[in-house]
């Protein structure tokens, strides 16, 4: 994905990405839709940014339009995270004054405001089985009266239904547990675990961790959340 946004932001030849999971067939994905501008994201989008406040990280930010709105339009003191080198890259070059290419658990040194995870949120968490690593770091990572907002969707909707209205869902495991794989001019990255969260499930886990939380926004099978620590 970085390679894309990267060559999409120079004008490289860009293609669009084709992303796939363990239960969806091939999709594509317009670069340019990375690169969006405030009016053209979603409302879960706009609501989180509406709400962010004080020093803000972006985990996640990928071309970095999140934080590029709140640095230019609310003035707020913005740090675009991402794992991916060239996506970082990208950020700084489109003018976010501070953009580190760094895994989030081995990001520290500094606590935040709003964090924000953004573009299903929860996917970073990968699994019900390392949820509780990523939301530590995230609680050491909020300042004490700062907020986390996440997204997610409950994809439920994605199984077949019997007669009864019944779901058939995998009996092992979690059913928001996927693998997703990002394709690109030929290349296709190592599966990723991929984690989307029902709110319950969330709900559950993010107060075992020392969090309150609350549903902001519902939009269908979506969801934005904020997390306080107690």
């Amino acid at each position: 994905m970085g390679k894309a946004i990267r060559d999409y932001y120079h004008q490289e030849n860009p293609q669009d990405l084709q992303t796939e999971t363990s239960i969806s067939e091939l999709d594509e994905l317009p670069v340019a839709y990375l690169f969006r501008d405030f009016e053209e994201m979603n409302e879960i989008e706009q609501k989180a940014l509406d709400l962010s406040y004080g020093k803000v990280l972006d985990i996640g930010a990928g071309a970095g339009s999140h934080s590029l709105y709140l640095q230019n339009e609310r003035n707020l003191d913005v740090t675009a995270l991402d794992i991916s080198p060239k996506s970082v890259e990208v950020c700084k070059l489109r003018g976010i004054k501070k953009a580190v290419a760094e895994n989030m658990l081995q990001f520290s040194g500094e606590t935040f405001d709003t964090i924000l995870l953004l573009m299903n949120g929860t996917g970073i968490f990968q699994s019900l089985q390392v949820i509780d690593i990523y939301l530590k770091k995230l609680y050491s990572l909020l300042n004490e009266n700062g907020q986390v907002l996440i997204d997610s969707t409950d994809i439920l909707y994605m199984f077949d239904r019997d007669e009864d209205g019944g779901v058939y869902i995998p009996a092992e495991g979690y059913y928001g547990e996927l693998d997703y794989i990002v394709h690109y001019k030929g290349e296709s990255e190592d599966p990723i675990k991929w984690l989307y969260l029902d709110f319950n499930t969330l709900k559950n886990a993010a107060e075992n961790n020392g969090f309150k939380i609350e549903k902001l926004l519902k939009d269908e099978d979506a969801y934005l959340a904020r997390l306080t620590k107690i």
